[in-house]
Order: structure tokens, then C-alpha cells, then sequence
């Protein structure tokens, strides 16, 4: 059975590389290395790329003949070159004659294990250990063990640094800008450390290398090579049949944007001297990841464990206790590619709910975030002609709109409109993950010096964002995009943008709910001071709460519309599609290439409606519905997943996530099928090459999550911890490990008959926990047990 610990590839497939760079990176949450080979270069085949946490760069293209500006996470120098070979024969560049990738998920450590054959028949065997250190986030560092197997005799390795990097990892944008860095100097220092800096253009971005390379044993020469933008140290070792030669390369790598250093060049060349070799690091590093690993423990028994760590271990390699300091937000793409350009988007919404059970000071982290650019979201909301603050859909360095302006249909080779930014829903993202936030950990520090100011503004937003429709008595929310993103318009419209997105509105009346809530939970003084520096006075709240409640929603048939006019669409000849078109994923791109649009036809590209349940439970839901003055019987659930269940075309890896929470409820089959679908997106690839661009790391918490949360039914409230467990057939039991108002060490363990909470010995205090009508206190070094 494998070890569901290890990633393993055998072989070289060119046509699954860039998944497998993807998939076998190794960072740290400061930055992140693809696993792509140290002799490769960016080919087409292989793309070595090393993304740091936060370092983005602007510049201008230009797009169907107008100016664009983009601004990108750039592709830092490639810290990783490392060839080899026989003076007089060429530079080995690969393939290997065989080769072994392994991921070890547990330590952090990518191993690669190869055979290379040159020219004259001599046969190497090569080993190669690569890691990014989580013990000293600025250090990298490469073991390569060479072993000659029939020969003996010279043996030369070149260790070099790359400044000469661009962003081409995404064919889409290839026409775009693609060179943000340019050579600031290179050298070699008097004890031979290596060194390269380079900087973004017109921007104050430097990113400093410096690289130490030793061979304890066999060396006979050492040299160096030279040019702009890149430096090489070349080593000459002798080589015995059947006995291993070790090259060790380490690399400290620091940017202008790292606090408590003096200049990147100068903190990097100081780490690269003194840092350890990599047997040192790696003693260090184990045993953060085992720190890691015991924090964020979840065990199931299925047979999707693999899939499972890999999806934690990519999350906590973008986003870690060293992406604390830097004020970066989490890439939905992760650290892993330039797909997105980097950007931040509402994908947090899925990831956080993960980290403020693990990790809440990561959780905490990323909202301060959204807080620094609270400032720009206000901005953008005065020039929208709006009060309080208007969250951008995309989002990088300063917290302004970084969505494209352009999108290219790779299918008719046309630049299109591209209107997503739109998806004011955003901001309720960012309230939600505030109030949520405030729920699990009790933290009323951050509630009162960032979050509530944020809740409290967005809910402002939203009360002026909506207006008065006299016919109807209501107040309407328009000219917006719900998450499904293939409507962008009416048919025939002169306009961007549709009216009264059921999600937006209902997530929009819930902030306004919460925004009393939200000062109620605040000391008086603060609460005072709060109100007093925002001007917020009892007729504006009274407005907030008059707005809150008569928002308009549509539905139609029984069903929750996902706008209005959403019933007047035309259906879609779903037979005939799917028989000319086997992947109707991106159906939008499909009917744009057949000179038609999706915005005519009742088709959705993921769940929109239905992620009201995935935010609230069934109850919450119909109270919400309720609060804005509508029946919702209990069929509304079950007739509105149905009627969208077959009219979704899964086009987002996130959609799998929404559906198989949404229907735990009705259909635990059905659901675990895309719990499973969701948990091997990236593994498997299933969005079509999407994956060697960058993780979707919305999907793999948003899969995690439905373990911890979902199938254990698990709520966070001020009172108390919820539980109401539904396992699917599939999954006999659960525990994990969480970290709830204070306790670490919360032991939650649900089986078919029995859930059971232990708390640690040493943790501040009771809890309360509910567990289907019974409630009950534990106190630390307690286990109650409920029966189901």
C-alpha cells in the first residue's frame, strides 16, 4: 500500500512535468521553489520558478491595441541551477535514462533520484535531496550525490545563480509584459560565496542571492564564471567508480521588503556564511514540520490520506508562521505559479475556515491583510459613488482593483471584456471571515482594533450600494456579478452587470445583521471610539438595519433565482452539448467561439445560490430568508439544489467543495463523490493543465475542511462548540485536533454512534459543547462523550 506521506513520480513525462513541478514544490510560507530539475531551464517543458511571498510587480502592455497595467508576482531568480559533467562533454541538461521524484510530505523534503547516461556511456547515479528551510525561512538549500557507476575520473559541477527570469508560465499571457526583473550585480565574495542581486523596474523591489557551495570530500579545483544577470561557481572533483561524491548548495535569499535587515544583499551574503550544511538545516527543519503536522492532525479512515496531506502540506507551504510579518494575503494559486498573476482573491473565504480551528494566528494575519487596506477599499468606494468600503474582486501589494481589464478566449483567439470585477460580493467574504474569525477564537483584541472597523464599514457599503424600488417596496443591490462569473450581463444589454444576485444580497443583508453585533461585542470605550471615528449615529445603523431587511430577493418556481430576469433565460440544449463537447467546463469560452454568449442561457459556470448553504446551515438559511420578509419552506432547499445541480458545469475547482457540502444534507453518496472529486483536483488535474499554473488552494482547505467542519458538523459560535455529525457511508470515523477560544490540543473524535470532546489539561477554562439537543460543560482534562 503507498505511504500516504509520500508523493512519488517514476519516470520522465514531458507532458506531466509542469503538474509535477506544481505538486513537488517546496516552501516555507516566506517563499516557494517548483520542483523542477536544478540542470532545467524554461523550455516549454520544464518551468523552474521560486515565488516570495508578497513581491509583486506593475507594468504596462499592451492588448488589442490598448494600454493595460497588470501587476504580477513576479518569478524571482532561480536560485536552483546545478549541472554536471566529464571535462570535454557537454553540460548535462536532461532527461535522466530513469528518474525517481519523491515528496515527503511529513519532513518537507523532495528527493529525487536519477540515472544519467552522457554520450561516451558513462553511467551516473545521481541523488538529489532539495529543501526550503522552515526552521530559517530565508535559506534554501540542494544535496547532489554523485556515484559513478562504470567509470572513474573528472568529474565537473556547476553551481550557478539565475537573474535573467521572466513570468511565462501562463500561455495565456504570454503576449503580456512579461520581464520585471533586471540584473542589479553579481560576483563572488573572497570566501567564495556566490552572489546576485536584481531589481524590479521603476519600482523600489530588490532581491538579493547569495549562494555557498561546498564538496567535503574529492575537490581538486574550484573557478568561477560570469555575466550579467548570472554567476556560476564551477568545482572540479575526482571521481571513483562506485563511490558517492556530495555537493552541497545552500542559498539564503532576502528582498527589500523583509523587516530587520539593513540591505537584502548584505543580510543575504552574512546567512549564506554563516548558515549550516544541509544535514543541519534538515534537523532543524523536521521538527517544525512535526510541530506543524501535531497542530493540524486529522485522521479518517478512507483511503484518501495521500491526497488529504498533500493538500494541507500546500497550504501551510504558501501560508506559514513566516508570512506573518510581511503583510501578504493568501494567493488563490498559492505560491506555486503565476496563474491569476498572483493575485488575492475571495478564495481566503475557504482557507480560513480551516486555519481559525489550526492556526488562528494565521487566520488572523491574513485579515490584518484585508484591515492595511481598508483605506483603499474606502477609496474605491467614494470613486464608485458609494460610503464604507468596496473590497476589490482581485487584489496584490496596496489593496487596489487588480482585476484584468481584457481576457483572452484561447479558443477564438479574441480578447474580451472582462468584467469581474463586478463580484462586490468580495467584501461580504471579508466581514464573514472577520465575524468567524471573533467566533472561534474569542478574540476581542482584534475584534476591537481591526475587525469590527472592517465589518462595520463594508456593512456601510452595502447600505449605500443599495436602492429604493418603489414597485416592489424593496431596496435592490444592481450592476453586480454573482460567483458564477458566466453571467456577466443580460442579453442584449448596453451594460456590464446583473440585478439583485440572490448570494450577494442575502450575504449582504447577514453584514448588516452582524454590524450590531459586531459593537455589542466591543468594550464601551472602544465601542464609543469606534462610532465616534466613523461618524456612525443611531439614524444611519437604524438605515443599515431598515436596508438589511428588505432586500429584494427572486425567486422563481420555487426556487431561489440566482438573479432577477434569471427565469427568462433560455435553457440550454444540454444533450447536443454534451455530445459535440465531452468537457464543458469552460462552456463560456465554448459558446463565445460559436459566436454566442452563456449570459442567454440558464447555465452556471459553479455553485452561486447554493453557496448560502455552504456559509449557513439549513436553519440559518431560512432565518435569513425569513428576516427579509420571505417564506422559506423547507422543499426551497431541495427544489433549488436540484434545479442548479443540473444546470452547473463544475468549471471551478471550488464548485466539487460547495456541492458536496450542500448536499450532506440530502445526498451523502452524491456527496462524498465531490468531496472526493475536489480532494484529487490538483492531483488529478481535472481542470485540464490549470494545476502546472499553480495550486487551487481554495479547493484543497476547502476539501480538508468538509473532513473537519462538514461531515462532523461542526459550528464555532460565542456560546458554545456545535456539533451534528453526518458521515457519509464511506467514512467510519474522524478525530481531530483543534484549537477553539483559547484551548490548543481540542480533541473532537465522531464515529457512528458515539462524538466525543476532550480538552487538554492545561487549557484556560471550560467550554460548552451542543451536540443535537444536549448541552454540556467540559472542563480541561475532560472527555464527554455524546451518544448519536
Amino acid at each position: 500500500m503507498p505511504d500516504p506521506w509520500i508523493l512519488r513520480y517514476e519516470g520522465f513525462d514531458p507532458a506531466e512535468e509542469g503538474l509535477r513541478e506544481a505538486l513537488c514544490a517546496v516552501g516555507n510560507g516566506y517563499l516557494v521553489t517548483r520542483g523542477a530539475a536544478p540542470e532545467a531551464v524554461a523550455d516549454g517543458v520544464h518551468y523552474p520558478g521560486t515565488y516570495l511571498a508578497g513581491c509583486y510587480h506593475r507594468a504596462a502592455s499592451t492588448v488589442a491595441g490598448r494600454t493595460v497595467s497588470n501587476e504580477d508576482l513576479v518569478n524571482g531568480p532561480n536560485w536552483l541551477p546545478l549541472t554536471f559533467r566529464c571535462p570535454g562533454g557537454t553540460w548535462f541538461t536532461g532527461p535522466p535514462a530513469a528518474q525517481t521524484l519523491e515528496l515527503d510530505l511529513r519532513r518537507g523534503l523532495l528527493t529525487r533520484t536519477a540515472l544519467v547516461v552522457d554520450g561516451e556511456g558513462r553511467r551516473t547515479r545521481l541523488v538529489q535531496r532539495r529543501l526550503a528551510s522552515r526552521a530559517r525561512p530565508h535559506l534554501v538549500a540542494l544535496e547532489s550525490t554523485f556515484t559513478a557507476e562504470n567509470w572513474s575520473g573528472p568529474l565537473e559541477v556547476r553551481s550557478a545563480l539565475d537573474g535573467v527570469v521572466a513570468n511565462r508560465g501562463v500561455a495565456r499571457y504570454r503576449g503580456l509584459t512579461d520581464r520585471h526583473l533586471v540584473p542589479a550585480g553579481e560576483g563572488v565574495d573572497g570566501s567564495g560565496v556566490c552572489r546576485l542581486e536584481v531589481a524590479a523596474e521603476d519600482s523600489p523591489l530588490r532581491i538579493a542571492l547569495a549562494a555557498r557551495t561546498r564538496a567535503p570530500h574529492g575537490t581538486t579545483a574550484v573557478t568561477y564564471e560570469r555575466r550579467e544577470g548570472w554567476v556560476a561557481e564551477v568545482r572540479s572533483l575526482a571521481a571513483l567508480r562506485g563511490r558517492p561524491l556530495t555537493v552541497e548548495k545552500v542559498v539564503a535569499v532576502h528582498t527589500s521588503r523583509d523587516p530587520a535587515i539593513a540591505a537584502p544583499l548584505a543580510a543575504s551574503r552574512l546567512l549564506a556564511a554563516r548558515a549550516g550544511g544541509f544535514t543541519d538545516l534538515l534537523a532543524e527543519h523536521v521538527p517544525r514540520w512535526t510541530e506543524l503536522w501535531r497542530r493540524c492532525r486529522i485522521e479518517a479512515d478512507f483511503d484518501g490520506a495521500g491526497p488529504l496531506h498533500l493538500a494541507l502540506f500546500h497550504l501551510l507551504q504558501t501560508y506559514s508562521e513566516h508570512s506573518v510579518g510581511l503583510d501578504v494575503g493568501v494567493p488563490a494559486r498559492g505560491l506555486h505559479g503565476e496563474a491569476y498573476r498572483g493575485h488575492v482573491f475571495w478564495d481566503e473565504l475557504f482557507v480560513l475556515r480551516l486555519l481559525d480551528l489550526r492556526l488562528p494566528e494565521l487566520a488572523r494575519s491574513v485579515l490584518r491583510y484585508r484591515h492595511r487596506r481598508l483605506d483603499a477599499a474606502r477609496q474605491a468606494a467614494r470613486e464608485a459613488g458609494f460610503g464604507g468600503a468596496m473590497y476589490p474582486w482581485q487584489s496584490a501589494s496596496d489593496g487596489r482593483e487588480e482585476s484584468q481589464r481584457l481576457h483572452l478566449n484561447p479558443l477564438s483567439g479574441r480578447w474580451l471584456p472582462d468584467h469581474s470585477r463586478l463580484q462586490r460580493h468580495v467584501g461580504s467574504a471579508v466581514a464573514y471571515n472577520v465575524w468567524k474569525y471573533y467566533e472561534a477564537t474569542g478574540d476581542v483584541e482584534f475584534l476591537s482594533s481591526a475587525g469590527a472597523e472592517t465589518l462595520l464599514e463594508i456593512a456601510r457599503f452595502w447600505s449605500s450600494a443599495a436602492v429604493y424600488d418603489r414597485d416592489r417596496g424593496r431596496w435592490s443591490i444592481r450592476g453586480v456579478l454573482g460567483p458564477d462569473e458566466y453571467h456577466d450581463a443580460y442579453p442584449g444589454a448596453d451594460r456590464p452587470g446583473l440585478d439583485d444576485n440572490a448570494y450577494t444580497n442575502v450575504l449582504a443583508s447577514w453584514v448588516l445583521a452582524r454590524a450590531p453585533d459586531a459593537l455589542r461585542a466591543l468594550p464601551g470605550h472602544r465601542r464609543d471610539e469606534l462610532r465616534e471615528r466613523l461618524a456612525l449615529d443611531a439614524p444611519e445603523l437604524d438605515r443599515w438595519q431598515e436596508v438589511g431587511r428588505r432586500l429584494h430577493v427572486p425567486f422563481h418556481q420555487g426556487v431561489l433565482s440566482q438573479f432577477d430576469g434569471y427565469e427568462r433565460l433560455a435553457e440550454l440544449d444540454w444533450a447536443d452539448y454534451r455530445r459535440r463537447y465531452p468537457d464543458l467546463r469552460r462552456l463560456d469560452r465554448i459558446l463565445e467561439a460559436e459566436g454566442d454568449t452563456v449570459n442567454r442561457y440558464q447555465a452556471s459556470k459553479q455553485a452561486d445560490a447554493l453557496m448560502l448553504w455552504y456559509l449557513f446551515s439549513a436553519r440559518e438559511v431560512r432565518d435569513l430568508l425569513r428576516r427579509l420578509g420571505y417564506p422559506a419552506p423547507h422543499e426551497l432547499f431541495r427544489r433549488t439544489t436540484d434545479h442548479y445541480l443540473r444546470r452547473t458545469v463544475h468549471g471551478s475547482t471550488l464548485s466539487s467543495v460547495v456541492h458536496a457540502w450542500v448536499l450532506t444534507r440530502s445526498d451523502r453518496r452524491a456527496s462524498w463523490r465531490y468531496f472526493r472529486d475536489a480532494l484529487v483536483a490538483d492531483l488529478r488535474d481535472t481542470q485540464h493543465g490549470t494545476t502546472a499554473e499553480g495550486v487551487h488552494l481554495g479547493a484543497m482547505a476547502g476539501a480538508v475542511d468538509l473532513l473537519q467542519r462538514c461531515y462532523t458538523g461542526l459550528e464555532t459560535g460565542e456560546d458554545a462548540l456545535r456539533l451534528d455529525p453526518h458521515l457519509p457511508s464511506a467514512l467510519g470515523r474522524l478525530e481531530l485536533e483543534l484549537c477553539y477560544r483559547g484551548h490548543r490540543g481540542v480533541v473532537v473524535t465522531v464515529d457512528r454512534r458515539t462524538a466525543a470532546v476532550r480538552l487538554p489539561e492545561d487549557g484556560p477554562g471550560p467550554i460548552r459543547v451542543r451536540c443535537r439537543g444536549t448541552t454540556a460543560t467540559v472542563r480541561p482534562g475532560e472527555v464527554r462523550v455524546f451518544r448519536l
